[in-house]
């Protein structure tokens, strides 16, 4: 039924270019990703465009765009080409069409002439008695008198695929046996009144053509995977197709309150985390670990390292959820992980505009080299960069005023201007020496380090929190130092 031991794996993954990415179809693209990389196999990536009311060229261009940004490759499909050409459904239409008339020459497939408020009146009727709520079958066996008045009533029918009134189990990779009986998998369409191709007929013979051995997917395609395979057992019958593949129902990804994480969520989009400056690695890192893990004690590791590992019989087929600071912790770590010029590149678009406050010619190539190892260490997105390094780009510090307010207490300015006596007589090629300078200001006033190096840092920085205090100043020199100290007296006195 599915295909030979040994046989080269080939997995797909086949989105619809409608929106922004969502998180969970990244974590999907992930897991056959990583599935083909493990086996040696290969990816195919299709584009399911049937849909002309929400499909775009704009939403297909941010598709591949997206996933060249986290790094994936395909060996088939759009850009790199392939055997089994074109990748584009909506550039498939005669062949689908094809299909539906060979299933309707074979007996696999009938014409269904019911209207829809017929279709609700019937569902209506099954519910009230307690019966499955499916099609019932109606338009299976009609006769041609019958066909005949439904045409001269102007009727045009669908295509329904004939469901085998069988049971229908199968091997789940993530969540094992599987049973589906007849009565829970009614007669469904495949084709619309119009001629229309439905997801239901396009999607299984896209992957019996392109010899699809794995199929791993959302579990919300789950209720749908007998059909398939019915669908499956009939192309194989008419040698369109070679077998029927593996299905991994891969487990929900959860938002808030228990519910599933939706396009309208905001922390779905994929656009968020690359405006936020996560790191690719860092992102599918954490988008790994929703639904699987490399060991029980190793969240942080790399692409490699999961591709040599992943297992889909590892995959946890409980919903996982999604937690944002989690997620933010790990990309944090990757940041970490990189070596200072490579941060320093991945930096750069939060430098200039429209991110960075400072005119292009106050920008200093040398202080941003020397203060990237210290903001480094500091980041858990790279968009931070911005207001953790604006005081050495700013003529004058973008001061915040709740930090302000909590740091110049009073006996602010008798400290600041012992702070400032100290600072000009220290040595300004040693943050160490700048640190003992404000260390000596506050034993002065009686204050331990932590509260006297407060009202310098906001008066130099603007802000209570920021980069190491001691190597900012150096950094950003005496001079600037010294003068904003002064701007800060000048402001408590008034």
């Amino acid at each position: 039924m599915a295909s030979a031991p040994g046989s080269p794996v080939r997995v797909r993954f086949c989105p619809s270019p409608t929106g922004n990415p969502h998180v969970g179809l990244v974590r999907t693209a992930l897991f056959n990703w990583a599935f083909a990389k493990h086996h040696q196999g290969t990816l195919v990536f299709r584009i399911e465009d049937t849909d002309a009311a929400r499909d775009s060229e704009e939403s297909y261009d941010q598709l591949l765009d997206s996933l060249r940004w986290l790094g994936f490759d395909w060996d088939e499909g759009p850009e790199v080409g392939g055997p089994h050409a074109p990748y584009r459904q909506s550039q498939r239409m005669d062949l689908y069409a094809d299909v539906a008339r060979k299933l309707l020459d074979a007996g696999h497939a009938y014409h269904c002439y019911c209207s829809q408020e017929e279709l609700d009146t019937r569902r209506d009727a099954a519910r009230a008695a307690g019966r499955p709520s499916g099609y019932d079958g109606h338009c299976r066996d009609l006769t041609e008198t019958q066909v005949a008045e439904y045409k001269a009533q102007g009727r045009t029918p669908i295509v329904r695929f004939r469901m085998p009134d069988e049971t229908i189990t199968f091997t789940d990779l993530v969540r094992g046996e599987l049973t589906f009986t007849p009565e829970n998998v009614p007669d469904y369409g495949i084709v619309r009144a119009n001629g229309a191709p439905l997801y239901t007929l396009v999607n299984p013979v896209d992957d019996a053509l392109m010899e699809i051995t794995h199929v791993l997917r959302g579990e919300d395609l789950l209720s749908s995977t007998p059909r398939q395979i019915a669908l499956y057992k009939a192309l194989t019958e008419l040698g369109i197709a070679q077998g029927t593949p593996h299905f991994g129902h891969l487990p929900y990804v959860m938002g808030e309150g228990n519910k599933k994480l939706s396009k309208r969520d905001p922390e779905s989009s994929l656009n968020l985390y690359r405006e936020r400056g996560f790191l690719p690695e860092g992102l599918l890192n954490y988008l790994s670990l929703l639904g699987w893990s490399l060991s029980a004690d190793q969240d942080i590791f790399t692409m490699d390292e999961m591709t040599a590992a992943f297992d889909i019989a590892d995959v946890n087929p409980n919903p996982a959820r999604f937690d944002l600071k989690k997620c933010e912790a790990i990309n944090a770590d990757h940041i970490r992980l990189l070596d200072v010029k490579d941060f320093t590149e991945r930096c750069a678009p939060w430098l200039k505009a429209p991110y960075a406050p400072w005119s292009p010619q106050d920008f200093d190539e040398a202080k941003w080299e020397a203060i990237a190892p210290h903001a480094q260490t500091r980041l858990k997105v790279l968009s931070e960069i911005t207001d953790n390094v604006d005081f050495l780009f700013l003529p004058e510090p973008a001061v915040d005023e709740a930090s302000w307010t909590k740091a110049m207490k009073e006996g602010s300015d008798a400290l600041l201007r012992t702070a400032r006596e100290k600072l000009a007589a220290a040595d300004w090629t040693s943050a160490e020496s700048l640190k003992e300078a404000v260390l000596a200001a506050g034993e002065a006033h009686g204050l331990k380090l932590g509260k006297a190096q407060a009202p310098v840092r906001v008066a130099v920085t603007g802000r209570t929190v920021g980069l190491p205090l001691f190597e900012s100043l150096e950094i950003l020199g005496k001079e600037k130092t010294l003068a904003r100290v002064d701007a800060a007296l000048a402001k408590l006195a008034a």
